[in-house]
């Protein structure tokens, strides 16, 4: 490949490493392959010289290279995702357990600089349509000799190299043991809390049994539930396990099972026992399963669920990142949010108007409720989008609450309260983003002071995102110069909810460009929102001279 600054008459063709201006007004963005009409503009521009890249016969195209490796590394249950700028992505087809061939993939990580990839951790619970791999390439194109290795390696591969093993669904038995002293109501709230866990994962508890903690009817009682069919049988002690002679190891023992492992080095969760019985697994739980947070039962479940041997070995492995009890972030079992409303493309985007300023500029008037066509100002953004492809349209309010609150009923917009509206625009972003970033997979953040914004430019925006290809905030422009509204993926709720002031998303945006996508608009209207009652009458005339 050769990788230079061309002369402007050498570079068609080529392709450019960075943005650069052409003529009039006109942005080709890193990537773009110049034809001769760029040429000429670029010219026009007074562009003498192009950094740029250009292909040679023993070159492989960053894509087909990206696409080539990504196809032998996908085993069951996933899939790839074309090529886009140089990285191809495996995401999962189910929810499950991701198998990563970790030394696999590190072998191939050492190969070349030029070919990356980049996993999930092994055994990581996805959901469907989760990133799995990431394949990069970081030049513009790949040698094939580098590409011929690095495929030669990936055949080499006795196992699957990325996969998912799906969640399936067990029956599922539970017995809990009484001592004098056992309260009901423990027993039930353990149960409550175990069922919550294996709904995470598609499964209930389908038998329930109590029993006298002692090995004999505790034995009985896993005689039962491998009788009425159990997959998978778990045990709350009414005290905790101490020894390999202890109550449930002895009753595993009795049924004519067998005791596999006691102890494990993750805290909280130490005292787990894993035995079994023929081809059933049971588990004595810690008493740490009895509350919803993450514990090393929570790690052995999921691998039970999915149907994947658990040895000993496994479990002694499970020592690094095994200490979870002071990490205060850490997860607990909850329901998630699902964001199974989508549009007809597949796309969970909800339009959050921001309708809460204070109007300081415009006098005494509120601006979103001055008239433009004889409706408040707020109506008019408020129609355009809910006829776009948005899954939803909410609003936040502030100043004069309960008047624009009037306008979102008319028209079955939900609304969120911001107190804070008077510290900026930053505090109806996070409002937003709190309420809504769990259930939908992205926001456009509209101004309700642009009425010139229409329902094509909503669903621009929501056909363009796709945070899986890296076009995770959609941002417009016209001739170069950004405006809004702009689309961003709830991912960035921690970012949203970091940010002060009145400067809005933009220092999001900054941090982000890696991950933005600029639609190319046509008109000046994504810059047109109305901060004066001058630029009121001049909309107001507009508006006018439309009709």
């Amino acid at each position: 490949m050769i990788f230079g600054r061309l002369p402007i008459d050498e570079a068609e063709g080529a392709i450019l490493a960075h943005a650069v201006d052409s003529n009039p007004g006109k942005k080709l963005r890193k990537g773009h392959i110049l034809t001769a009409d760029d040429i000429s503009g670029l010219k026009a521009n007074s562009v003498e010289t192009v950094l740029a890249a250009k292909l040679e016969t023993n070159d492989i195209d960053e894509n087909q290279a990206a696409g080539d490796i990504a196809a032998p590394l996908a085993g069951q249950n996933v899939k790839v995702n074309p090529a886009f700028t140089g990285r191809a992505n495996i995401v999962s087809k189910n929810m499950g357990i991701a198998r990563i061939n970790t030394d696999l993939i590190n072998k191939v990580n050492h190969l070349h600089e030029s070919i990356t990839i980049a996993t999930v951790n092994d055994y990581d619970v996805v959901e469907e349509d989760t990133l799995l791999a990431t394949i990069k390439i970081i030049p513009f194109a790949v040698d094939k000799k580098d590409l011929a290795n690095t495929l030669e390696v990936i055949a080499e591969a006795s196992e699957p190299i990325v996969s998912v093993s799906e969640f399936q669904k067990l029956k599922v038995g539970v017995v809990s043991t009484l001592l004098a002293g056992t309260k009901e109501k423990v027993v039930k709230k353990s149960e409550q809390i175990l069922q919550n866990r294996l709904q995470l994962y598609h499964n209930d508890i389908d038998v329930r049994m109590e029993t006298d903690h002692h090995e004999v009817p505790l034995s009985d009682s896993f005689t039962k539930l491998l009788a009425e069919g159990c997959e998978l049988i778990l045990v709350f002690g009414a005290s905790a396990i101490t020894d390999r002679g202890d109550v449930v190891p002895m009753a595993i023992r009795m049924a004519g099972g067998e005791v596999d492992h006691f102890g494990m080095p993750v805290d909280p969760g130490n005292l787990l026992l894993l035995g079994h019985k023929d081809s059933v697994p049971i588990v004595g739980l810690p008493g740490c399963t009895r509350s919803p947070k993450l514990n090393g039962f929570d790690w052995v479940l999921q691998r039970l669920l999915a149907k994947l041997t658990v040895t000993p070995s496994d479990i002694m492995d499970m020592g690094t990142g095994g200490l979870l009890k002071e990490i205060s972030s850490r997860p607990q079992p909850r329901t998630k949010a699902s964001k199974t409303k989508k549009n007809q493309n597949g796309k969970s985007i909800a339009i959050l108007i921001l309708a809460a300023g204070q109007s300081r500029r415009m006098g005494p008037e509120n601006k979103l409720l001055a008239e433009i066509e004889g409706k408040p100002m707020f109506s008019l953004v408020a129609e355009q989008a809910l006829k776009s492809n948005a899954i939803d349209v909410f609003a936040i309010t502030g100043h004069e609450q309960e008047q624009v609150e009037e306008v979102a009923t008319k028209f079955g917009i939900k609304t969120f309260h911001n107190p804070d509206y008077k510290t900026g625009l930053s505090s109806s972003l996070k409002t937003g983003f709190r309420e809504l970033a769990d259930t939908y997979e992205g926001l456009v953040i509209c101004l309700a002071d642009m009425p010139f914004i229409t329902a094509t430019l909503f669903n621009e925006m929501i056909e363009a995102f796709d945070a899986e290809e890296g076009r995770a905030i959609i941002v417009p422009a016209f001739n170069g110069k950004r405006g809004n509204p702009v689309l961003i993926g709830s991912q960035f709720k921690p970012d949203i909810l970091a940010v002060t002031g009145d400067i809005g998303a933009k220092s999001v945006i900054a941090d982000n460009e890696h991950v933005v996508f600029t639609i190319d608009v046509h008109n000046d209207s994504i810059f047109k929102d109305i901060d004066t009652p001058e630029a009121l009458s001049l909309i107001q005339a507009a508006k006018d001279a439309e009709e």
